[in-house]
């Protein structure tokens, strides 16, 4: 599909119009702007490059899409045209061209869910099997809402842990600054004043001195070996290997698995909720949520409870023993299997992970707080026993 510019004039209005379309060719652009009552006037291909890389779709855009399409829809009217009430509304433009898309596909005669199905970077599996559950029982309003509120406790979620993280970030940063600066600027003076008066630098100020000295004099191996380390793990995590070490290191790096592991437990459960629900079968939710936790190690777990699901056994029983599934998710399957209320024994479990991730998180950044603490104390040590003692002690000698 291509990009397309176009300015053209509303048969009705006469009103001026400016937005962009997707289409294969601009023969057929030109003909979805006019069997949607617009004249063009100006039609063009849209190049890509660092203007894409801006409008890049981000979860907030898809969330107020998803939300704003709810809303209409639920109000009665037409899918068509409430995606093009939506089109008019959405100021990302990369998010407007995927709107455009899914409406041709829909005018076309095509299936709501198949048109959201061709943009799967924007749109997960989770949320392609919600708008079909929607489209085929009738409640595609409600399954959208569904959507847009788990996407919403996501990125809140998130945003606690980033915000947990923000302070000891700039802490370590300024560490590091200050210890550079003490190495470039500090240092060099108390080695001149020693050098001018004969005497014998002390060994910790020695230290530092020669790590001042390769900073100086090799400062270029330093980034390159920087650059290569931070090159090859960026690399070697989009491979499968790396992207498995990655997982299993989440789940057992210290401090932060136990908030991790609840992490993926409540998006779980959560999600499970959401497609029971909506009328998903028990196999299918268990490989799209399996795949929602968003850690390899943690679905290969699910995907293999999976199996014996398929093979006859109980969700519970399936669950029971298999490695980082917390046992509250298999009890609380329990109780839904004897009640018949599986999803709502799983949102139950689903809230009270996301009540201790919220517990987590402040615990944690209490945690934090004093490691960074003691990293300063470090460095005021190292100020104190490498340059403001060697002075003072030069200062006596003298006096």
């Amino acid at each position: 599909m291509k990009r397309f510019t176009y300015k053209a004039k509303e048969q009705s209005t006469g009103k001026i119009i400016k937005g962009t379309i997707q289409a294969e060719t601009e023969r057929v652009a030109g003909k979805l702007l006019v069997d949607r009552g617009y004249v063009p006037e100006v039609l063009k291909e849209e190049g890509g490059g660092l203007a894409d890389k801006m409008n890049k779709v981000t979860a907030k855009d898809r969330i107020n899409f998803t939300r704003q399409f709810a809303t209409l829809v639920g109000a009665g009217l037409p899918i068509a045209q409430a995606l093009r009430t939506v089109i008019d509304q959405t100021s990302n433009k990369s998010m407007k061209a995927i709107i455009e898309e899914i409406l041709s596909d829909v005018e076309a005669g095509h299936a709501l869910s198949s048109g959201f199905s061709k943009h799967p970077d924007v749109f997960s599996r989770v949320y392609l099997s919600l708008i079909k559950a929607g489209e085929t029982s009738g409640t595609l309003d409600k399954s959208l809402r569904r959507i847009a509120e788990q996407e919403e406790k996501d990125q809140k979620m998130m945003s606690k842990i980033k915000s947990a993280m923000t302070m000891p970030l700039i802490t370590l940063f300024v560490i590091i600054v200050v210890f550079i600066y003490m190495m470039l600027e500090v240092v060099p003076h108390v080695e001149s004043l020693y050098n001018d008066l004969g005497e014998k630098l002390p060994i910790l100020t020695v230290i530092m001195v020669g790590i001042k000295d390769f900073l100086i004099n090799f400062w270029w191996v330093c980034i390159i070996v920087i650059v290569v380390i931070v090159g090859f793990f960026f690399q070697y995590f989009k491979t499968e290997q790396g992207d498995r070490a990655l997982a299993t290191f989440k789940l057992n790096v210290p401090l932060f698995n136990g908030l991790l592991r609840t992490l993926y437990m409540s998006r779980f459960a959560r999600i499970s909720q959401i497609l029971l629900s909506t009328g998903v079968s028990v196999l299918d939710t268990m490989h799209i949520a399996g795949e929602a936790t968003a850690n390899v190690v943690v679905q290969d777990k699910i995907e293999a409870a999976a199996v014996k699901v398929q093979s006859g056994r109980p969700l519970s029983e399936a669950l029971k023993g298999q490695d980082y599934i917390e046992p509250l998710v298999y009890q609380m399957a329990a109780i839904g299997e004897q009640s018949g209320k599986m999803d709502e024994m799983l949102g139950k479990a689903a809230q009270v992970f996301e009540d201790e991730l919220d517990e987590k998180i402040a615990t944690i950044s209490a945690m934090i707080e004093p490691l960074m603490m003691i990293m300063l104390a470090i460095v005021a040590g190292l100020l104190v026993g490498g340059v403001l003692f060697p002075i003072y002690s030069l200062v006596n000698s003298i006096g």
